[in-house]
């Protein structure tokens, strides 16, 4: 019998809601992308905003993040945006 010792590293997760921001005629912008430049290689950042955050999905896909969306309610998105390790 083989034994198999996986380790793993607790994912370093930053959640950033921006539906509040954006409800009271805020642009988000800025924050996000302060909080993905502090993202670790390896590390998360979820982003939830009242509707799916098409353009995010470039500007951060060109700085190496990957994404998986969910849409939770019909007005709240979930964006896991994953920074390469």
């Amino acid at each position: 019998m083989t034994q198999q010792t996986t380790r793993c590293k607790a994912e370093s997760v930053t959640v950033l809601d921006v539906r509040e921001e954006l409800a009271n005629g805020g642009e988000p912008f800025v924050r996000i992308m302060e909080a993905a430049g502090a993202v670790q290689p390896g590390g998360i950042l979820v982003v939830i905003a009242p509707f799916e955050p098409l353009p995010l999905y470039e500007v951060l896909g060109a700085l190496g993040f990957t994404h998986q969306t969910a849409m939770v309610t019909p007005d709240t998105w979930a964006v896991r945006f994953a920074a390469a390790k």
